[in-house]
């Protein structure tokens, strides 16, 4: 169902299940017109402003349903509780405030100053109690839910949506004897609100900067990683149907779908967050969310290099390489910050350059004023129309671009992708899942064998050796944090093996007594296989002087 224009009534909606979205005219005026010169009168003799508004909105809708009667069939619930509301506001503007009334105002003013004060000095105590906010809300959803019809509420600004729950959740509140403070009635408020239009239990999660990943697993179990550690939440969903709808959602917004046709699915949140949903049969303890959340803020290598991640001369280095266009290749385990790396590497790509991302669930950020991104796009249920990362390898070559850019590479599109370096691609940058820089050329090796072409092992290696200039790998360490542990050279061929020479490496050193990790970042001293190529782009010398 949608939501239809004011003047019209939404079809096929009882009048409890229709959401009021703005006035209905002439109709609506008239109406007021009739009722606001008997306010006037019934109130002539009474200080409006001192009146709670409670009082107020009852004795009002007391006169609205005794003059008006059966014209009030043709509104819904939502209409008349605004009607009234309009009403209140029209008597407290119109009606002449006494000294008295005046004075009141004043030491309300003054007594809400003092609460304000003393909320702020004891803030623990104003915050929402978690369990009665749930135990609230599990009660009066349902309730909730009768009153609104939600395909049209979702239509709503949530601005809009929230003034309309609320009014609901304040007369339920009442019904039902329940009673919450202000934080914990606007928390209750705010977490129907993320039922409706956001992603429920998860939005707290999301909306915190100091978490980087999210795990659901299953309805009663949501992990959190913050700096560097899992952490298990109090967040907790109804039932596996209630993370479900959420996970249908997720999907739905970049035109996808789980079922039990699909069951597993990588989709993005529009803040550009990686997600990754598996549902049973394949999981066998109920739905599994796994959201890899977008950094807000900008991580540039400038930025590691404050933060330990790296140090200064490997900072100018990566910095050098690639604005010497090499082809560089990040390796590391799984959350160890490889994409975070290739987006701090990317910026130092020239904005004049036309660059073309290929991605499973487009994440990438490039800065660049002409960046191209495509996307992979899983098969039908027919198991028809699937486009590979390969196929687009594939396409980006005849799109003209200058550097090419792959979120990972995992299987037989590493042959495409050798192949663009080794035709005038360079300055590409794409990631790998390795544990050390030998160990990523093992894998490309075998990516190549994975695209059913029968090369000699020889031949498949020379073409790793000369289309990869540079392999960096990070480590996400115990302690928590992502650092790099060698940024490693790709020379060439000594007979049948590719030859690599380490530029810098991180050398353990030992644990602080707060955990964290103690060691250096030590350079070779080795001269760089590629600076010529640093002399071509007037950068020899700078890199020289970092390599000691």
């Amino acid at each position: 169902m949608s939501i239809q224009p004011a003047e019209e009534e939404v079809p096929n909606a009882t009048p409890e299940k229709r959401v009021a979205k703005s006035d209905r005219g002439s109709d609506r005026q008239a109406l007021l017109a009739k009722v606001q010169p008997l306010l006037l009168e019934d109130f002539k003799s009474e200080d409006v402003a001192t009146l709670p508004r409670p009082e107020l909105a009852l004795r009002i809708g007391q006169i609205v349903t005794t003059e008006l009667g059966g014209e009030l069939d043709n509104l819904n619930l939502l209409e008349r509780r605004n009607l009234v509301g309009d009403l209140i506001t029209w008597l407290l503007n119109n009606s002449k405030p006494t000294q008295a009334s005046t004075d009141l105002m004043k030491a309300k003013a003054a007594h809400t100053a003092v609460q304000t004060r003393k909320k702020d000095e004891q803030v623990d105590e104003a915050a929402p109690h978690t369990a009665t906010v749930e135990s609230a809300k599990s009660r009066i959803q349902p309730l909730v839910m009768e009153r609104l019809d939600l395909t049209a509420a979702s239509q709503l600004p949530r601005r809009e949506l929230a003034y309309q729950v609320g009014e609901i959740v304040t007369e339920l509140l009442q019904e039902e004897q329940i009673r919450l403070n202000g934080p914990e009635h606007q928390a209750v408020v705010d977490l129907m609100l993320d039922d409706m239009l956001g992603l429920g239990p998860l939005e707290p999660l999301l909306a915190d900067e100091s978490i980087t990943d999210i795990l659901v697993n299953g309805p009663q179990q949501v992990y959190v990683e913050q700096g560097g550690k899992l952490n298990l939440t109090s967040v907790k969903f109804r039932d596996d149907a209630h993370v479900l709808n959420v996970s249908r959602r997720i999907v739905s917004q970049v035109g996808r779908r789980v079922d039990e046709t699909t069951p597993l699915v990588d989709a993005r949140l529009k803040d550009g967050s990686r997600v990754n949903i598996i549902i049973p049969p394949l999981a066998i303890d109920g739905p599994s969310i796994s959201i890899r959340k977008f950094a807000k803020k900008k991580i540039t290598l400038d930025v590691m290099m404050r933060q330990g991640n790296i140090s200064d001369p490997m900072c100018t280095l990566l910095k050098i390489a690639s604005r010497s266009r090499l082809n560089i290749l990040i390796s590391g385990g799984t959350g160890s910050g490889k994409t975070t790396l290739l987006n701090a590497m990317s910026q130092m790509i020239d904005h004049g350059e036309r660059v073309v991302t290929i991605e499973d669930a487009a994440e990438l950020q490039l800065q660049q004023p002409h960046v191209v991104r495509l996307e992979t796009r899983p098969a039908n249920l027919e198991g028809q129309g699937d486009i590979t990362m390969r196929d687009l390898v594939k396409n980006a070559l005849r799109m003209r671009p200058d550097r090419i850019i792959l979120g990972e590479v995992r299987g037989s599109e590493a042959v495409d992708m050798l192949q663009a370096m080794n035709t005038g691609h360079d300055g590409s940058l794409g990631t790998i899942h390795a544990n050390r820089p030998r160990e990523a050329l093992t894998r490309l090796e075998n990516m190549i064998g994975l695209a059913g072409i029968n090369l000699p092992a020889k031949a498949v290696r020379t073409q790793v050796a000369a289309a990869l200039d540079m392999i960096v790998q990070i480590a996400r360490m115990r302690d928590g944090m992502r650092r790099i542990t060698h940024v490693t050279e790709v020379i060439g061929m000594e007979g049948d093996i590719v030859t690599t020479q380490d530029l810098f490496t991180f050398q353990f050193e030992g644990e602080s007594e707060d955990g964290t990790l103690q060691g250096s970042y030590k350079p070779s001293g080795l001269r760089p296989f590629f600076a010529t190529k640093a002399a071509y782009f007037g950068l020899e010398r700078k890199l020289m002087e970092v390599m000691g």
